[in-house]
């Protein structure tokens, strides 16, 4: 089959399309003929080789964090899934992933596909849908009738916090830039703030109860985000290499958190689509022997939005 991969941590330049051994399932995984992977930013920083501690991958490897695809084949003792479900999951993070013709997954991280949009586009949906979910209520508690601001909502994860954030009754400030401002308010967001234009702390003139950051941003700002939350409040924060600040005397929570692999919440994210009340975007679709220069774009900042990758016909 073939296979995106690289032998080395470095620049984009290290990535290889390759012909490899088509995979067997072992005892609880399933084999999935992909229709599309994704490209997510922690791809890079892998293949960059900065997260060797934290996500120790096994060389020659393949990226590709997240999966949509039809099961081809079954390991032992899988039960709940046949050969022809099509499915949607979030890979474990240190082994092979989905920028090939076939990948391996363990079955119980799997959910069955959204029918609403097409199998390839779900790709889109695992990883930042999870990382939105997750950073939303399992860390953040949100609540109806909550506010929350959500800086850096014009990214991938921002787009589906916004929308999550909505649908749970919350009030949601965003930041983003001009070239994202109105995908972010097409998402539902009640205020947009233009980051570039003006400073997010003297937009933001009545407290918070969450704010989530998604931003690569100094930690003199992430700091200055604690000012915006009410007592008792939280800030979540993605950008787990810049440690999340707390206000210990007013109770405000400061919270790092990396996104895990749930079949459950998944699941519920794929209903929300099928439901129509969350929307998968898509900004471009390329064919697998592109994805380096998704990479390469990605590193010099040239990315914007959601990219799918897709393998040629098994």
């Amino acid at each position: 089959m073939k296979a995106m991969r690289f032998h080395a941590y470095g620049d984009p330049e290290v990535l290889r399309y390759e012909d490899v051994e088509q995979p067997v399932p072992g005892a609880g995984q399933v084999r999935i003929r992909v229709a599309a992977t994704s490209f997510n930013g922690v791809d890079g920083t892998i293949r960059g080789g900065f997260m060797q501690g934290p996500i120790p991958v096994t060389l020659p490897h393949t990226p590709g964090i997240d999966v949509a695809g039809t099961v081809d084949a079954l390991g032992e003792g899988v039960d709940g899934i046949e050969v022809g479900d099509q499915v949607v999951g979030f890979l474990p993070m240190d082994g092979d992933g989905a920028a090939a013709q076939y990948v391996l997954a363990p079955a119980e991280i799997l959910a069955t596909a959204p029918r609403r949009v097409p199998l390839p586009d779900t790709a889109a949906l695992p990883g930042v849908g999870l990382t939105a979910w997750q950073a939303l209520f399992d860390h953040g508690k949100l609540a109806a009738g909550q506010r929350v601001l959500i800086n850096g909502a014009g990214g991938a994860v921002g787009g589906y916090a916004v929308q999550l954030a909505k649908n749970a009754g919350a009030f949601v400030i965003a930041t983003a830039g001009p070239r994202s401002s109105e995908r972010v308010t097409t998402a539902g967001a009640d205020e947009v703030v233009d980051h570039t234009a003006t400073a997010v702390t003297a937009a933001v003139t009545e407290p918070v109860d969450l704010v989530l950051n998604l931003a690569p941003i100094e930690p003199e700002q992430l700091a200055a985000l604690l000012t915006l939350i009410r007592p008792g409040g939280a800030l979540v924060n993605t950008t787990v290499w810049m440690p999340a600040p707390s206000d210990e005397e007013r109770g405000v929570r400061g919270i790092d958190m990396y996104v895990r692999s749930d079949a459950e919440q998944l699941a519920r994210l794929v209903a929300l689509v099928d439901s129509g009340e969350l929307r998968v975007d898509v900004a471009q679709r390329v064919p697998l022997a592109e994805l380096p220069a998704i990479h390469a774009q990605a590193a010099a900042g040239a990315l914007s939005g959601k990219v799918v990758v897709v393998p040629p016909a098994a």
